[in-house]
């Protein structure tokens, strides 16, 4: 943006530095997080945006617009107090919700979150697997989840779920090595073990949502993009390529060049329980070949910090979403209009592989031509079809998932959560829409 003037006490107007069709779409409506926040000047104007903490709750601070305010952190929760003087309850736009305090909270691993659900002191989890819950509702059987009966889980998450490559770092910085890896991979065994049976394996980096999948059918049918390929498993394939690059299989079962053995170290994030059981099940799968794969979970900070800043080898993680509806917000993800060297942050997820090279300048030209078209423009999809035959060909990030998520919700204290016969929203808690769910939050009187 170049900047941003008031028309009048109801109108801004937002000036660009560049046509951008999809400036609207792409950063003030269909946003689970990362979407634009508004700063109020007389709090930010005089302070070093990279060192103001923002955080004094005696004075305000943070200053929110909602019916909450901040009451206080630690390392493991987060409280938020209701503000019974909220604006928005005084105009009669909103009611002022029923829940007095919310409390975010850090509560270990899996079997200590449902332990605690199951007696009944969490009311919504974030993630969980089918096993644990069908524990969980036996001893508490007052969970509920979207569906109250297989699959359970809630319809594909926006961000598919992928194994991403340090493009930057040996040996992956090899594409051929990428597809080793890729024909290394069976998806139906990470579907089956995983998630047991509750998800379906990806074909691409998008979310299996119907105007996606049919420019993936176009590029298909248009012979740009081989999804049968990516989908195949051939670990004998995987081990052609892995020796036609000069790697030999020792005693021990796994390939070695040069005196240093073929490893590979995969990072996953310490809450996400998901990504851990896909690393899991991907390591056997590389070990079985001969590529002697291990997995550590980080903690989010140090997570998101590593990738950004391109400390990592692989990780398995979501970081390619944007698109809904419209191919261009994902794809621009791989941008190399967003490349840093390794050690220099990147922004987000723009590019944090470290994508670049020939094929992946031609790509981002494509990519931002996309970009200057108007929304359903025919063009995008011949524009698409050309990107993505370059895309596969480099496979920087392989598809594994699509990712539907089992979010239990204990109606004991609370009822009105999202289900698929209550829809009002989605069900995730960790979207910025959650304020709706807070509005439609009964408290059931029980002690």
């Amino acid at each position: 943006m170049k900047g941003v003037e008031k028309i009048d006490d109801l109108t801004v107007q937002f000036n660009l530095t560049a046509p951008n069709p999809r400036y609207p779409l792409d950063y003030w409506s269909v946003k689970i997080w990362g979407g634009p926040n508004i700063a109020p000047e007389h709090i930010w104007k005089d302070v070093d945006p990279v060192t103001f903490t923002n955080y004094d709750p005696e004075k305000g601070l943070p200053m929110c617009t909602g019916p909450y305010k901040l009451a206080g952190t630690t390392q493991t929760e987060v409280t938020w107090e209701r503000d019974d003087n909220w604006w928005g309850a005084k105009t009669g736009v909103f009611k002022l919700p029923e829940p007095e305090k919310f409390i975010w909270t850090w509560a270990g691993p899996e079997e200590t979150r449902a332990a605690l659900m199951a007696d009944g002191q969490l009311d919504s989890l974030m993630d969980i697997t089918l096993g644990a819950l069908q524990a969980l509702q036996t001893a508490n059987p007052n969970v509920i989840t979207w569906f109250t009966d297989a699959p359970y889980a809630w319809v594909p998450d926006p961000c598919s779920r992928t194994m991403e490559f340090n493009t930057l770092v040996e040996p992956w910085n090899d594409p051929e090595m990428r597809w080793a890896v890729n024909y290394a991979i069976d998806r139906n065994e990470i579907v089956n073990i995983a998630y047991e049976g509750t998800t379906l394996p990806s074909r691409h980096f998008f979310p299996a949502y119907p105007p996606l999948d049919a420019y993936i059918d176009n590029a298909i049918a248009a012979g740009a993009y081989d999804a049968d390929k990516l989908l195949t498993s051939d670990p004998a394939m995987a081990e052609e390529i892995i020796q036609s690059k000069g790697w030999v299989k020792g005693d021990d079962g796994y390939y070695a060049k040069d005196g240093k053995q073929l490893s590979m170290d995969i990072i996953t994030h310490e809450a996400f329980i998901e990504k851990q059981r896909i690393a899991a099940v991907v390591v056997e799968q590389l070990q079985r070949i001969g590529i002697n794969a291990s997995t550590r979970n980080e903690a989010g900070g140090t997570w998101a910090e590593d990738f950004w800043m391109g400390n990592f080898e692989v990780k398995m993680g979501w970081q390619t979403c944007g698109s809904v509806n419209e191919p261009w917000a994902s794809m621009d993800t791989f941008n190399t209009r967003w490349l840093k060297p390794i050690g220099e942050r990147a922004a987000d997820a723009q590019n944090s592989w470290r994508w670049s090279g020939e094929k992946a300048e031609a790509y981002s030209a494509l990519v931002d031509e996309m970009g200057t078209l108007p929304l359903g423009d025919p063009k995008v999809q011949d524009l698409f079809n050309q990107a993505m035959t370059l895309w596969e060909e480099e496979l920087p990030v392989i598809p594994i998932t699509q990712a539907k998520k089992i979010i239990p919700f204990d109606t004991t204290y609370w009822t009105g959560w999202p289900t698929y016969d209550n829809q009002y929203i989605h069900p995730p808690t960790w979207w910025q829409h959650f304020h709706v769910i807070m509005q439609n939050l009964q408290a059931t009187g029980a002690q």
